[in-house]
């Protein structure tokens, strides 16, 4: 079983992602680690929370689970951001494996 990277803890049932996310970008794609926290870039604008909701979506649909699973626990405004998954046993193999959207 692969141990889980820095950036992915659990809490409680769900796990708990520490992203640094980069909106405006061309295509989304996982671009690596970045102080600590796991790199995204989002094509989605950072206005009108369009970028939060393109990324909820793109990992609730990179997981395989509902879009209710998914939810935004910290940094709405900002880059750092902090995800909580439910109904996924290890998120960070899905999420690196195939990291083009």
């Amino acid at each position: 079983m692969t141990p889980a990277p820095g950036w992915a803890h659990r809490d409680g049932e769900a796990w708990l992602l520490d992203l640094h996310v980069q909106p405006g970008a061309r295509t989304t794609a996982v671009v690596g680690e970045h102080g600590g926290r796991l790199k995204l870039k989002i094509a989605a604008p950072p206005v009108d929370n369009k970028a939060n909701v393109h990324l909820l979506d793109w990992l609730a649909a990179r997981l395989g689970v509902p879009k209710s699973a998914v939810r935004l626990v910290r940094g709405e405004t900002a880059r750092q951001k902090t995800v909580a998954i439910t109904g996924v046993e290890r998120p960070w193999t899905a999420i690196e494996d195939n990291d083009t959207a």
